[in-house]
Parts: C-alpha cells; structure tokens; sequence
C-alpha cells in the first residue's frame, strides 16, 4: 500500500424496471431535466447512496420510490450489472444496476425539476440521446455480462453517439 490517502469513488444505484411489451422486453427510461448533469438525455432512474447507513438495495428500493413513484420489495430486486466508469472529464465511480420486474403503482414522472418525460422502450432500441454510462451498463446486461468497464477518454461525448468511440468493456462472468 502506499500510504496516501485512500481512493474514494461516488456509487451509485440504478433502477431497471423491466416489463414484457408487445415487441419484447422494455426498459423504464426518464429524461434529464433541469439544471442536472446530462439534462435532455435519457437515463434510467438512478441515485447516490444516501449514505453509510445505506444499502444499495435499500438504496435503489428508494429511488423508484421518489423518482417514479412505484413501490418495490426487497425481495424483487437482483443485481443486474455493475459498471467502473469514468466521464470524460475524469470523475470516476461505480454504478450498481438493478434489476426488478415486480413492483406496486404505475410510474410516472414525480420529480418535475430532474425529468421532463418518463417512457418505456424496448431493450433493443434505446432512445437518443441517452447517457452513455447508462447505456453502457444496459448493454452490457443484455449481453450477459455482470460487470463492465466504461472509461471515457476527455472529449468524449456524455452522451451515447454511434459515430463515438465505444469505451465499454464488458467483463465475463465465472461461467463465460
């Protein structure tokens, strides 16, 4: 070890509600609004821990609450993906994907001044602009994959582009 202080990252706790739609499976994505990080990209609802006292699960549980309305149990959450990932501006932190296909309420848009437009959208077809992070994780759970990396380079868009590089490396599980 080499002494300094130690490295700290920002986790955060994603909510992938996840619903059989006419065409396949289907994604809750909300887009950004206001004077937000990534305002007018979609994103799923998501949040920082709110501190130690905290856990991920009571964490993400939370956020679909506030953020969409919807009560969720315990029970009906399970880890999706996780993602390393840092912004092109150099701010690194891990995000924590959950996936929940249960849930009580409809959702809908509850936090006005964070998200102007709430809708569902096939996991095949994900809206633009969409967070590239986010979109990262979402890919990578679709391909299986429980972990992945996102390091973005400084110019790098926020914002997922297909003609931008893609930065995510998605990482096998035990039994790849």
């Amino acid at each position: 070890m080499s002494g300094g202080a130690r490295y700290k990252l920002t986790v955060d706790a994603h909510l992938l509600l996840r619903r059989d739609g006419v065409r396949g499976p289907e994604v809750l994505l909300s887009r950004r609004a206001g004077a937000v990080y990534a305002a007018g990209m979609w994103h799923l609802p998501s949040g920082h821990l709110d501190g130690p006292h905290e856990d991920l699960v009571e964490a993400v549980i939370r956020e679909g609450r506030e953020e969409t309305g919807v009560l969720i149990d315990r029970g009906d959450v399970s880890h999706a993906v996780t993602v390393h990932h840092r912004s092109p501006f150099g701010g690194a932190r891990i995000g924590v994907f959950f996936e929940v296909r249960r849930w009580t309420g409809e959702p809908r848009i509850t936090e006005p001044h964070l998200c102007d437009a709430m809708a569902w959208h096939h996991v095949d077809d994900l809206p633009d602009p969409m967070v590239a992070y986010c979109r990262a994780g979402l890919e990578a759970h679709r391909a299986g994959h429980p972990f992945a990396l996102h390091f973005q380079q400084p110019g790098d868009p926020i914002a997922h582009l297909t003609e931008a590089p893609d930065r995510t490396e998605p990482m096998p599980g035990p039994y790849h």
